[in-house]
């Protein structure tokens, strides 16, 4: 289906610069997140759900949640970094931002799950640490070729990259993965984004950088499908999860929230599309 007349029913833009730098000022979060979950969230039927990959690492291991930061959301690395505070905040600012109907909570899923392909859309973070059995990788081969879609984010540098690929590879072994340009539909298909920038994790705050390692240079990739379709959206040399996590911090520049938001947006909304 064409974008046009899909996005025309889900969607209604109501100024997420004004919006986010208005909670900012304010010093509370979307929606009021305190880390709980009602007992019927993850029961809620939506047009939408927030799933995250939680995937194993090169020593064969899961990985917890990390240890409980409060308001701050499980600090932990591996797949559950900024979960799920970054996950839930996001999805308020969806709710806000546009007319998808979302759920409120997200779903946490592993590539054995029968329930994967229940799920079109997936995010993954700290995917340079990443690893998957042959036949986990053969059902996110199977998973993304059938429609779904995957968003990758927060690794850094020329070495991530190359581990990122170890991974990747496993799934895709020949798939070309390209750089999208400015033109491309995925940034256009509700915020039009042409000019993008590097959008920094929160040591930003303490160190006026935005880059980590030797990963100067944003890059946004992606490998397509036969029919064209983008199937995995990677964000290297950037944190949009951090950006999503701490949008309602005064001290994160709203302007990388902003962006951050603009581009999960434009992401759902194509993977819904396409």
């Amino acid at each position: 289906m064409k974008t046009t007349a899909r996005v025309m029913l889900v969607v209604l833009f109501l100024g997420s610069s004004s919006a986010l730098l208005a909670l900012q000022r304010n010093g509370f979060g979307f929606g009021g997140y305190r880390g709980e979950e009602s007992p019927g969230d993850s029961a809620v039927k939506a047009e939408w759900t927030f799933a995250r990959l939680r995937y194993a690492t090169r020593n064969g291991a899961y990985g917890g949640y990390g240890g409980f930061g409060g308001f701050g959301g499980f600090r932990g690395g591996g797949w559950s970094e900024d979960y799920p505070k970054a996950d839930r905040q996001f999805v308020e600012g969806l709710r806000r931002l546009t007319r998808l109907d979302a759920r409120p909570t997200q779903q946490v899923l592993e590539p054995d799950s029968d329930d994967l392909f229940n799920w079109p859309w997936l995010y993954a973070v700290n995917v340079a640490t990443w690893d998957f059995t042959d036949t986990q990788a053969a059902r996110m081969r199977e998973y993304l070729l059938r429609g779904g879609f995957l968003m990758v984010d927060s690794f850094h540098g020329v070495a991530e990259w190359e581990s990122f690929l170890i991974g990747m590879r496993k799934i895709f072994p020949n798939r070309p993965i390209e750089d999208l340009e400015n033109k491309d539909e995925i940034f256009h298909v509700l915020y039009d984004l042409d000019e993008r920038f590097q959008v920094p994790g929160y040591q930003y705050i303490g160190t006026g950088r935005t880059y980590e390692r030797d990963g100067i240079e944003p890059q946004w990739r992606a490998i397509r499908d036969d029919k064209g379709r983008i199937m995995v959206a990677i964000c290297h040399n950037m944190h949009i999860g951090d950006a999503w996590e701490h949008a309602d911090d005064p001290r994160y520049p709203e302007r990388f929230s902003s962006l951050a938001y603009r581009l999960g947006i434009n992401y759902i909304i194509y993977s819904m599309t396409h």
